[in-house]
């Protein structure tokens, strides 16, 4: 695979390149045909002479200087790369950066960082380091929040410690008689019948009513939020 790569790829074309030794290609790119041609770029770029001699010895300190050995398998435009799984954890991991407005804006990092996620799938390495580029420095540069992390771990604590608590009764269904005969459903108010689409009700069982899980991070957007939910709930949460 390797000679026919040489020997048809139209910049491998142009430099005269001679395998010496071919283990280290082959043991990185872990027998992947797609790694492993991926990898033979980046090492024929970072040697950059003609002709191109390439060893073991230089294959490892290319791959070590270029992307680092540990990452080496998953970052070669493989399906695990290394750095898209790294914004796919930005992504999931909410609680990393703050709830923002950009530009009077809700923020979007969760968004770029997603499209990054699919772009480098589609992409592949090298040409995808760009891509994570403009995505990381744009995460790294929001204000950061855990608001939303403590307020994940507060409820699943709860949970843990209360354990399968029953829905309110206003909230239930009645879809029958007989739960409307036991008061399914009754008292419950529909947000969009009351003045800017809410109402103050309690959604939680009755053995944590009122108990506050999402306090708002030291931030300019979340001290809006902190502000509209003081102002919704009427001091019921102590916003």
């Amino acid at each position: 695979m390797i000679q026919q790569a040489l020997e048809k790829d139209l910049d491998l074309k142009k430099i005269k390149v001679e395998l010496v030794e071919t283990d280290a290609l082959l043991r990185i790119s872990g027998g992947d045909g797609r790694k492993l041609l991926n990898l033979l770029e980046i090492v024929v770029d970072g040697i950059n002479e003609n002709p191109c001699l390439i060893t073991n010895e230089k294959v490892m300190q290319i791959a070590q200087q270029k992307v680092a050995l540990s990452q080496c398998r998953s970052l070669l435009a493989g399906k695990d790369d290394r750095g898209r799984r790294r914004c796919q954890i930005h992504r999931k991991k909410v609680g990393d950066i703050g709830i923002r407005r950009h530009r009077q804006c809700q923020s979007n990092a969760l968004l770029l960082a997603t499209n990054c996620f699919e772009a480098v799938k589609i992409i592949g390495y090298p040409e995808s380091r760009i891509i994570l580029s403009q995505c990381v420095t744009y995460l790294a540069s929001s204000p950061k929040s855990n608001a939303a992390y403590l307020a994940i771990n507060q409820a699943q604590a709860m949970v843990r410690e209360k354990g399968d608590l029953s829905v309110p009764l206003h909230l239930r269904n009645a879809p029958t008689k007989l739960m409307k005969d036991l008061n399914y459903g009754k008292a419950y108010q529909y947000s969009h019948d009351f003045p800017g689409n809410f109402v103050i009700q309690e959604f939680l069982p009755d053995e944590i009513k009122g108990t506050k899980f999402y306090e708002p991070g030291d931030n300019a957007r979340e001290a809006e939020l902190r502000k509209y939910l003081s102002t919704k709930w009427k001091g019921k949460y102590g916003y």
